[in-house]
């Protein structure tokens, strides 16, 4: 029983110095007024629980009436500055690459890669992004991505029962997109293997990144060395077809014959690459799908004024494509948006 006492009272005293010497640095550092919560795990869990609900901005609301627009929190194992000002986030932006810098909390890093597009900086950024935008906007995606748009949705359609939940479905149908797009691999048991992977590495992202108290980071950890396992055979697969003259024309093959001042990228550096683009739309991509749903559901006009644009006799807005082997139809986009501006 004495040992026990002991060791709680060398536990209280060491957790009332870590308070004092991280509230002396706040003070230290300058930062705004705030709250860094408990020791290590901060306010995160609070972060955590509002952003379940159906209104998360109560947690932002609550401490900017407290403490100001601009306030110091602790989550996701770091001090960290909130900002509710608009005029501040304008500063910031506009000074992004000069006064300020872009970094992510340790839980998104780590699981990232350390070679991950979100993470570049300098020259390496700057050529790497360059080679994303000149890949979107290539003749090879804009010839090839409506069909391969067309056609998944039509086999995720044909395999719906009754009843499904829609935003699992479009995230299933946006990363099976993603994968066809980066690395020519069609839907099957391998893609969807590495979708639950990411889904895990994705909920890890907004976690304690603790291993030890987290077992949603746990996870998330070892789903990335799946992740990681799974794609780097895949690269060293094309890497060896691409030195025999077999070229692919996706995101992958654009990574292997692209141009570097120092040689060519490893195979780690592609898999980061590569794990940042798959990561990248597959939350907002899915949730604009699943809400243009929702709206278009709830206002009954909106839906009507589609349906009769993309079935009506007049197809002048609309335009029939011929791409690869296929034919198919698709509504002027503009027209959607305005309808859904106008309506919704």
């Amino acid at each position: 029983m004495a040992i026990f006492v002991h060791y709680l009272s060398i536990l209280l005293i060491s957790a009332v110095i870590f308070l004092l010497l991280r509230a002396y640095r706040l003070r230290r550092l300058r930062l705004p007024p705030g709250n860094l919560g408990l020791p290590f795990v901060g306010e995160t869990l609070q972060l955590i629980s509002a952003y379940k609900t159906e209104n998360p901005e109560p947690f932002i609301d609550e401490r900017a009436k407290r403490h100001g627009s601009v306030f110091t929190t602790h989550v996701f194992g770091e001090p960290t500055v909130f900002s509710a000002d608009p005029e501040t986030n304008r500063f910031i932006l506009q000074n992004e690459g000069k006064l300020f810098e872009c970094s992510y909390p340790g839980s998104i890093s780590n699981l990232l890669g350390k070679h991950s597009l979100l993470l570049m900086k300098g020259n390496l950024h700057k050529r790497m992004h360059s080679l994303t935008m000149s890949f979107a906007n290539s003749s090879i995606i804009k010839d090839q991505l409506l069909v391969d748009i067309d056609r998944l949705i039509r086999l995720n359609l044909d395999s719906w029962t009754d009843r499904i939940l829609l935003m699992e479905a479009t995230k299933k149908i946006t990363f099976e997109l993603a994968v066809k797009q980066l690395m020519s691999f069609d839907p099957g048991e391998w893609s969807e293997s590495l979708r639950k992977q990411y889904v895990l590495v994705i909920e890890g992202f907004f976690t304690v990144p603790l291993p030890l108290f987290s077992a949603t980071y746990r996870r998330a950890i070892k789903a990335r060395r799946e992740v990681a396992e799974a794609l780097s055979k895949m690269v060293k697969e094309r890497r060896e077809e691409y030195e025999k003259g077999e070229r692919k024309n996706d995101m992958l093959g654009a990574l292997l014959g692209g141009e570097w001042e120092d040689d060519q990228l490893s195979n780690e550096q592609i898999v980061d690459f590569m794990v940042a683009l798959l990561v990248a739309g597959y939350e907002t991509t899915s949730t604009i799908m699943t809400l243009a749903v929702k709206f278009l559901t709830q206002t009954p006009l909106a839906l009507a004024q589609l349906k009769v644009k993309s079935r009506g006799k007049k197809y002048k807005q609309n335009k029939k494509v011929k791409v690869g082997t296929g034919n198919f139809v698709y509504p002027d986009i503009m027209m959607t948006l305005q309808i859904a501006r106008l309506k919704l």
